[in-house]
């Protein structure tokens, strides 16, 4: 009793610090930003009253003067792509790289040839350019230290055209006289002619000790400069009187060079990466819209819980984009199975021993509109997830087994004429309910609280993405049910989630589910559940020690109602059938994100158990259930659980996780020293009592053990006496469980 009340006391105090932070956070954190993080507030992003490029001049030159210079963000490297004479070039391949903070992008410059980097830790980088029919463009090298902001111009080379390989006159771009080189030198016999002497001698560094060129060398440069205006005023007089699709190149002159001319488009096509028309979208690298048009990006979201902290991918191409995950841990309970087997639990199944519980390869697809996504799913989680799906046992393909190496695949199509984006997409997604995500490494901690791991991993169906602004989701949600591969009934289940993100430090979440009819053997009974969360950053200072601190906060209520079941009471005959919980949790990170520190905990309150893991007791699932634990209405459970998660992340790739998490609850249920497996292993009837020699005893749950004693007597011998090896085997349940993690997780 003394422990269960220290535990209590060490709950309440995760939820209060939290609380306590928060309050404390916001009157510092206005006093400090106004309204918005220094740095991040909404003049600062593209739906600002200026660009994200500061104030700008003729051809996108940038003003030093109102440059920023100081970022309450990581680093970033602002710039201009431009043509070989300074004007600015739209539509070129900007390459980024700095091997040791991990980074290789490539992105596209906008219209008026700007391009943003964002997200960047200190260091040496190197910017190049490329674009068809231009030479590469020199490597720029910029040092960026962290929080500032960095600007560089990045000049692409001479046209291609232009090339001594390809001297066809008609091609030939003049350049200014200050960069011709000069006369062949004669031959032996031939004495040089002043005029050579001449030109040789303008092309060396002028001193204040040159000595004044002689008159006549200077008129008869005089008469040069004018020969050479003459004739290119001929060739540029020829050029425009010839036919468009005639015109290989644009003659410009010394100081007015152009860009290539850009192709007339027919209803329908676009600009191709190589500067032609076509019908095809996905062959265009030029963005269709400015700089924080695409929803939620106007701001740096990897601060949040289940958002990810890669900002980039080495693998990255045009129509696809990679992603590899593992997922290997170390667990150790101190109730310590003989059988090394966890229950309960979404992320612990095995202790004492090192096991990879995910292991993923595929990656998001894109060609033009079209788009999809792939990822397998090998390890525990492989086998874990399926069996929580009860659907399965109605009709036939064993979908388990069919879907079972499939964390997500699908595919859609998406419309970006639509508000800000239409996106229509059908087949396995990961559900966005309970907050966490379904992989670790994204996650603030290992082990999520009840709320979050009783609540569904994935959906199937079809979903309906929604962008009425850059800053706001609407998603519809047709699915089959509740975490099923199928109908586990006769109904679909239909949902949808309200994603809004007004600040760059603020967002909230809203899931609702209902309709679906998801108990199974028993289609008179639908479900409702509402899942809410809001995720706050406190504070943002990327080059103090302590350089972030944000908390999240969800709340869910839910039932079950029809065939003996009600929302709010046990009356008409009927059981209680209901679901509250909330979690909480808050989160630091030191030494530019380098290390992590979370604490937190949840409570559920579930009469009914209808959202309650069951244990894998003598191999038990969703669809055979156990006498061991039943699952009816009317049994109870109050759990509440906390955990303490420390993080070194020396790369954006890579996490080194610790993690200790207490768990309690009012009713046995967590694996204790003797094991849930029966002597001898799974006897192949996880629905029926288990005799003590493993043997199944043919008796399945009435609802209480004190009520099927006799007849597994009768099977098995009595419960007590001298009955050799045929008394009643039962797994050993305790209502606490104390477990040590640590995990190395990579995704890239």
């Amino acid at each position: 009793m003394k422990r269960k009340l220290i535990c209590k006391h060490l709950l309440m105090a995760w939820v209060a610090l939290p609380a306590l932070t928060f309050l404390l956070g916001v009157p510092t954190h206005a006093q400090r930003t106004n309204d918005a993080p220094p740095g991040m507030g909404e003049k600062d992003g593209p739906f600002g009253g200026v660009t994200s490029h500061g104030p700008t001049t003729f051809g996108g030159k940038t003003d030093p003067s109102n440059k920023p210079a100081v970022s309450s963000f990581p680093g970033e490297i602002h710039g201009v792509t431009r043509y070989p004479n300074g004007l600015a070039m739209p539509g070129a391949k900007v390459l980024i790289l700095n091997a040791d903070a991990d980074v290789d992008r490539t992105i596209v410059s906008g219209s008026d040839g700007t391009f943003v980097f964002k997200n960047l830790r200190p260091g040496e980088y190197q910017v190049t350019a490329t674009k068809d029919g231009f030479a590469l463009s020199p490597v720029s090298k910029v040092e960026l230290a962290y929080g500032k902001i960095a600007t560089v111009d990045v000049h692409l080379g001479p046209s291609l055209a232009v090339s001594p390989a390809n001297p066809n006159p008609s091609q030939y771009r003049l350049q200014p006289v200050n960069l011709r080189v000069a006369p062949a030198r004669p031959e032996a016999d031939e004495p040089a002619s002043a005029t050579s002497s001449a030109v040789v001698e303008s092309a060396k560094p002028l001193t204040a000790a040159v000595e004044p060129i002689p008159s006549a060398v200077a008129e008869e440069l005089d008469a040069m400069r004018k020969r050479i205006d003459e004739l290119e005023t001929a060739l540029k007089a020829r050029v425009a009187s010839e036919p468009a699709a005639e015109t290989h190149a644009v003659v410009a002159g010394p100081q007015d060079a152009q860009a290539p001319a850009t192709p007339k488009l027919a209803p329908g096509q676009y600009l191709a990466t190589g500067g032609t028309a076509t019908y095809f979208k996905g062959d265009t690298d030029i963005p269709d819209h400015p700089a924080g048009w695409a929803p939620f990006s106007y701001a740096d979201w990897s601060w949040m819980n289940a958002a990810g902290r890669n900002h980039d991918s080495p693998w990255s191409t045009k129509y696809f984009t990679p992603e590899f995950r593992a997922d290997v841990n170390f667990m150790d309970s101190l109730n310590h199975p003989i059988d090394d087997t966890m229950g309960g639990s979404t992320e612990s199944f095995r202790t004492n021993e090192w096991q990879l519980e995910q292991l993923s390869l595929g990656g998001d697809i894109r060609i033009g509109h079209v788009r999809g996504r792939i990822l397998t799913m090998f390890g525990e989680f492989a086998t874990t997830t399926p069996r929580n799906d009860g659907s399965t046992a109605r009709g036939q393909w064993d979908l388990r087994t069919m879907y079972r190496y499939i964390s997500e695949g699908w595919g859609g199509y998406s419309f970006d004429n639509v508000g800000h984006g239409l996106n229509i997409d059908a087949g396995i997604f990961v559900s966005y309910i309970g907050l966490f995500s379904y992989y670790n490494f994204d996650n603030w901690t290992y082990q999520p609280s009840y709320v979050s791991s009783n609540t569904p991993w994935f959906f199937n169906g079809l979903r309906i993405q929604y962008f009425p602004t850059a800053k706001l989701k609407i998603e519809p949600w047709i699915i089959n049910g509740w975490q099923s591969y199928a109908r586990t009934n006769s109904k679909p289940g239909l949902g949808g989630q309200i994603m809004w993100r007004p600040k760059p430090y603020f967002a909230l979440v809203f899931n609702n589910y209902g309709m679906g009819t998801d108990v199974l053997g028993n289609p008179a009974v639908s479900r409702i559940h509402t899942d809410d969360s809001l995720e706050f950053r406190e504070y943002n200072q990327p080059d103090k020690f302590l350089d972030m601190a944000a908390m999240s906060f969800t709340a869910d209520a839910g039932c079950q109602y029809g065939g003996g079941q009600n929302c709010f009471n046990d009356k008409n005959g009927g059981f209680k059938t209901s679901f509250l919980g909330w979690m909480a949790y808050q989160r630091l990170q030191f030494k530019h994100d380098t290390y992590g520190l979370t604490f937190g905990g949840g409570y559920m309150n579930n009469p009914g158990r209808y959202l309650t893991l069951l244990q894998p007791i003598n191999g038990a699932d969703a669809i055979s259930g156990s006498p061991y634990f039943t699952e009816n209405p009317g049994d109870k459970a109050h759990m509440y659980d906390a955990t303490i998660t420390a993080d070194y992340m020396p790369s954006q790739w890579l996490t080194f996780r610790g993690e200790v998490g207490y768990r309690h609850s009012d009713v046995p249920y967590f694996s204790g020293h003797g094991g849930i497996t029966p002597p001898g292993g799974n006897n192949g009837f996880p629905n029926q009592y288990a005799c003590s020699n493993g043997a199944a005893s043919g008796v399945t749950s009435s609802g209480s053990i004190a009520a099927d004693l006799t007849a597994i007597e009768n099977v098995c011998g009595p419960l007590t006496g001298n009955a050799g090896t045929k008394s009643i085997w039962f797994p050993d349940l305790r209502r606490e469980q104390t477990v040590f993690t640590l995990a190395i997780m990579t995704r890239f």
